[in-house]
């Protein structure tokens, strides 16, 4: 799941500039993602992904094991921030302001988004690769993670709320 976790954690670093929506509203009259999602952070998370990914195709070879594929590495990449733009998508219809916690959605949204790129585009590998157990897996790791990494971006300064 590396390649879906590293995305949102480096498009908070790499993140600023012109944002994805172009400042654009829905018919709601609110903001279609908001001023966070940025195609730079959307580039350089899915780009950050992937490299990832990529490391761990080698490795792959190193120590005689497969995993991943470069589709799935892909797939986990860019699903993880799509996920994230749906999520935020969402999150403006409900009128929930920019950087708010949104439980469970904000977790999950990666999960969701990877999960459902790989289903459509790439079903053989979900399932060779995720069985209930590892799913369970994912859904218990995830949280945490989520929780850690927004910690530390927040410590450090690219996040400007904890969650």
């Amino acid at each position: 799941m590396l390649p879906a976790y590293i995305p949102n954690s480096a498009a908070a670093v790499f993140g600023g500039g012109r944002p994805i929506d172009s400042g654009k509203n829905f018919s709601d009259g609110r903001r279609l993602f908001g001023d966070g999602k940025t195609w730079r952070g959307l580039i350089g998370g899915v780009f950050c992904g992937i490299v990832i990914g990529l490391i761990q195709i080698y490795l792959q070879g190193v120590f005689d094991f497969q995993i991943h594929t470069v589709l799935s590495v892909v797939l986990l990449s860019a699903g993880a921030l799509l996920g994230d733009l749906v999520k935020s998508f969402f999150k403006r219809r409900l009128n929930k302001k920019s950087g708010e916690e949104w439980l469970i959605a904000d977790q999950y949204d990666l999960v969701a988004g990877a999960m459902v790129l790989l289903l459509i585009f790439d079903l053989q590998w979900i399932l060779a690769n995720i069985t209930p157990v590892v799913f369970i897996w994912i859904l218990i790791a995830t949280p945490l993670l989520h929780r850690i990494t927004n910690i530390a971006g927040y410590m450090i300064g690219v996040k400007d709320v904890p969650w």
